[in-house]
């Protein structure tokens, strides 16, 4: 079978099942994992499919989500790189919010032991990073919990919210560009970060270079929105300089 009709039986595959993986089409088309990752890289440029971890999507799919393990593993190394580098933007002394999301939790993990920070966060997983440091005054934000994210949304997280002003935000999100701006699968959680953004006197953006142009099915706010872009050296220097020529500092790791 050659390339062109291989891909085209991935994408009739990917649109029937909602999601195909690298090692079960290998199997299937009796090709090599890497044979099968070119197919999909060449697919995600036509914009007929959005690769994920292990697989692809169909492109029409804005409402996928991954799991939590699965984006603990996704893009690990450039996500360690920019929670390090966001260290470097923790205010001495003050108030921070912490959304939920893989690299927030990297940078929850990093904090300085000495760090005396009020912190305030709705994301579990960066509570529990953060229930036993030594120095900070942790908030933890009510409301129901997302099982996939393990998130807090809804009323309670968006009142409380309402009622403090941080001085800094760190910000995730599934998907970030120019023409969409800023976004992710769920409704409550998008209402979340836009509680968030409206939250804090700055707001620093965490997000690897793969979630530029990826558009998602709630949108909650622009990229004028943010203060500063902490990402990986994968984000092209022609969208470097047109994120920035919209007023958004960009660092890049």
């Amino acid at each position: 079978m050659y390339a062109p009709e291989r891909q085209q039986e991935i994408l009739r595959i990917a649109r029937e099942s909602g999601r195909v993986d690298v090692l079960s089409l290998a199997d299937t088309f009796q090709v090599t994992a890497e044979t099968v990752r070119r197919d999909l890289k060449a697919l995600d440029r036509a914009g007929l499919v959005r690769r994920v971890h292990g697989g692809a999507i169909p492109a029409g799919r804005l409402d996928f989500e991954p799991d939590l393990a699965e984006r603990e593993s996704t893009a690990a190394d450039e996500k360690d790189r920019i929670a390090r580098a966001a260290l470097a933007e923790l205010p001495a002394e003050g108030s921070v919010i912490l959304d939920a999301g893989s690299t927030i939790a990297r940078l929850a993990a990093g904090l300085p032991l000495e760090s005396g920070l009020t912190l305030v966060t709705h994301a579990l997983p960066v509570a529990a990073r953060l229930a036993d440091h030594p120095a900070i005054d942790l908030h933890l934000v009510g409301g129901r919990v997302r099982h996939r994210t393990r998130a807090a949304v809804d009323a309670w997280a968006l009142r409380a919210y309402g009622e403090i002003r941080a001085d800094v935000a760190f910000l995730g999100t599934n998907g970030f560009g120019a023409d969409h701006g800023l976004t992710t699968p769920d409704l409550a959680e998008a209402a979340v970060k836009r509680a968030v953004i409206g939250a804090a006197r700055r707001v620093v953006l965490l997000a690897d270079s793969a979630k530029h142009g990826q558009e998602h099915f709630a949108r909650f706010g622009d990229l004028a929105d943010i203060d500063l872009l902490i990402t990986d050296r994968g984000l092209a220097p022609d969208s470097v300089a047109a994120i920035e020529a919209a007023g958004t500092d960009v660092i890049t790791v």
